[in-house]
């Protein structure tokens, strides 16, 4: 067409130049068509990627929830704090004198001659003691067939069944593989590297499993401790149970932590654990599963300020600055202050402190601010208006529910390490045996200790 123009007379005629553009809109029109597909298939594969980097991809972080490097916390304790080092041991096993009765290297006299003193802890060469065990079973003519039982033993099964690990060594695997994180191969061979304990990750499963049945009235017992607290924090996750659509739930106070897995979302698993009497105070998010019960509730501060936040950030794009939501800003981190310094203040002046807050909550519910996103922040404090101040009347209560998500997060990483659980005998050993040392760990108990016992056959 551009060479029957160049060849005409001079001007291109109406019928050229509307040819000419015809072509040229059919032409762009196929390129738009080539560029969406094109766009289409390099989303899918981003998705596609983004999934296969990370095993436990549908649980990673959105990329909008992602802080900024610029706005990230530097890593380790702040300025100006006050120096560590290794600290001397308590105990010294035995003393070793390294004389230098003169010069290493050419055996000259020395002078000036100065004592340097180190301590230095070391582990021996560690192997397993195996212990043959005979024990005799008989029939007794009151109480039927009996047996005798060691301390050590920990199951009667005999025969090519009769090789078993200890009350102790079974103890340091239930920690490898629930309080250091590590999986059920990498346990078995930290076992062997460590102790020289060999243990395949099928026997390890099963192992966990036994454990678990035996620490079943402590389990019960967490339970019951968690009933009986003053505060509750709860929180809850997505899990698996050999496939998606299960939650692990978190009841936890800074004595007890009790861990469920539930292929449900509501109310009925807070009522399980707490009970119809709970007279504790529940500290939460504001997921509507915790409004069911019947007891006295405070909403985590930190959730709001996050959505907060959000609506901040919504308004900013625009150019707007709301004042309802600054000082509902402000107001919650009065209430924080408050919180922390409520043993520096005298009871009256404490009281008066807080029912002015109480008159700040009331007085914003009260305002009709102008932005869509402060009247949705306030319709959400709304329905929250009895819990927002909750943790200021009871002294076991926090304003932020920051505890029971920091007990939450080793059960996470958990999630990334396995995807969960593959049985629903392996969730019961899971929630039973995480459960037990975290509340052994923080009640100040020697963990190795405090299984071991119960590990015994002699202790049925």
């Amino acid at each position: 067409m551009r060479r029957r123009i160049a060849m005409s007379e001079g001007k291109p005629t109406s019928e050229e130049l509307a040819a000419l553009v015809e072509q040229q809109a059919a032409e762009i029109a196929r390129l738009t068509q080539q560029i969406t597909e094109q766009q289409k298939r390099i989303t899918e594969l981003e998705q596609r990627l983004q999934a296969a980097h990370r095993q436990a991809a549908p649980f990673r972080r959105e990329e909008r929830r992602k802080k900024p490097d610029a706005q990230k916390k530097r890593p380790g304790r702040q300025k100006g704090h006050a120096g560590t080092y290794r600290p001397r041991p308590e105990t010294i096993d035995c003393e070793v004198d390294v004389p230098l009765p003169g010069c290493p290297h050419c055996e000259g006299q020395l002078a000036d001659v100065q004592k340097r003193e180190q301590f230095i802890e070391e582990i021996p060469p560690v192997r397993p003691v195996c212990v043959k065990v005979t024990a005799w079973t008989g029939v007794c003519a009151r109480c039927g067939e009996v047996q005798s039982t060691h301390p050590l033993q920990t199951s009667t099964a005999v025969g090519a069944a009769g090789n078993h690990l200890g009350p102790r060594a079974q103890a340091l695997a239930l920690l490898l593989a629930h309080r250091s994180g590590l999986t059920m191969r990498r346990s078995c061979q930290a076992l062997w590297d460590l102790c020289g304990l060999k243990l395949s990750p099928g026997g390890l499963s099963h192992l966990l499993q036994r454990a678990a049945d035996r620490l079943e009235p402590l389990y019960a017992r967490i339970g019951e401790q968690i009933r009986d607290s003053a505060a509750v924090f709860a929180d809850e996750t997505s899990w698996y149970v050999g496939g998606p659509k299960w939650w692990l739930w978190i009841f936890t106070t800074p004595a007890a932590t009790l861990y469920r897995v539930e292929p449900g979302r509501g109310s009925d698993v807070v009522h399980e654990t707490l009970g119809e009497e709970f007279g504790g105070m529940l500290v939460s998010d504001c997921l509507a599963s915790y409004n069911a019960i019947d007891c006295r509730k405070h909403k985590c501060i930190a959730h709001h300020l996050r959505v907060l936040k959000e609506h901040e950030e919504s308004l900013k794009k625009r150019g707007i600055v709301s004042r309802d939501l600054l000082l509902w800003k402000v107001l919650f981190k009065d209430v924080i202050a408050t919180w922390k310094n409520r043993e520096g203040l005298e009871p009256a002046a404490y009281v008066s402190k807080v029912l002015q807050l109480a008159r700040g909550v009331e007085n914003l519910l009260g305002r009709s601010p102008p932005e869509p996103e402060a009247v949705k922040f306030r319709n959400r404090l709304a329905r929250q208006r009895d819990h927002l101040l909750g943790c200021l009347s009871e002294p076991a209560a926090e304003p932020t529910n920051n505890r029971a998500e920091r007990d939450l997060r080793p059960a996470v990483i958990d999630r990334k390490l396995s995807c969960g659980n593959k049985t629903i005998a392996g969730k019961q050993a899971w929630e039973v045996l995480r459960s037990v040392i975290v509340t052994s760990e923080k009640q100040g108990a020697d963990l190795l200790d405090t299984l071991t016992p119960h590990l015994r056959l002699a202790s049925e």
